[in-house]
């Protein structure tokens, strides 16, 4: 019997705020809207690049310019965020404490390990080889890559359908009520990781653990999915 552990991304596995900030700026100065310090947005970091740009237009309510932004603007504002951030998909972005420890452990204990993101799949794709994470994944999903995207559950079980792993038999980590709920709505055991993205309280997100260090996983999913030592 397989077991697996399915990962979200932004925040999750990687610090990628740095590098979504810097595309949010770009494209702010570009179009005349106030650029923001990464502390103020970073919370918006794993929303997609047309919300994040939206929710931070909208959250002084006071527009740089006259006109209220229009759904033109909007899409090529978002063409150009993704444009800039492909190009400078991980110059600043840096994997988060002993993830490639708890990856190579994975690998060693026949651990099937996936991707779960709300980014574009060739986005993801992208950013993992980069950072030299790619070979440790059978599967990544992004949100391109289904008719379905988190908090859809569908997103989650697809991959185990695909992978032929039970859901009794895998773990979901991720940092926001989106992987929370999707991992809830889907029934599987969801591991909520300290200083992701999000704006809520930890204790108003679902988790059945809340980890800082990704060390501690390993004994979480030995007890779980009872691997032996």
């Amino acid at each position: 019997m397989k077991n697996s552990l399915v990962f979200d991304l932004d925040g999750t596995l990687v610090d990628t705020a740095p590098d979504l900030m810097s595309a949010h700026n770009y494209v702010m100065k570009k179009y005349g809207y106030e650029e923001k310090p990464l502390e103020s947005i970073r919370h918006l970091a794993g929303r997609g690049a047309a919300a994040m740009l939206i929710k931070s237009i909208d959250a002084k309510g006071n527009l740089v310019k006259k006109n209220p932004i229009d759904s033109d603007t909007h899409k090529q504002m978002t063409s150009d965020f993704i444009s800039f951030y492909r190009k400078n998909i991980s110059g600043h972005s840096t994997i988060r404490k002993n993830v490639i420890s708890l990856l190579d452990w994975c690998k060693e204990k026949d651990v099937v390990c996936a991707v779960c993101t709300n980014k574009r799949e060739d986005l993801a794709v992208k950013l993992l080889k980069e950072i030299k994470l790619y070979k440790y994944f059978d599967f990544i999903a992004g949100a391109d890559t289904f008719s379905y995207r988190k908090p859809d559950p569908r997103h989650l079980t697809n991959i185990l359908d695909i992978l032929e792993i039970d859901k009794k038999n895998t773990i979901m980590l991720g940092d926001s009520e989106t992987d929370a709920n999707t991992a809830k709505a889907a029934n599987i055991h969801f591991i909520l990781i300290n200083d992701g993205y999000t704006e809520k309280n930890l204790e108003d997100i679902h988790h059945d653990h809340l980890i800082e260090d990704f060390e501690i996983v390993k004994n979480i999913a030995s007890n779980y999915l009872k691997i032996k030592e």
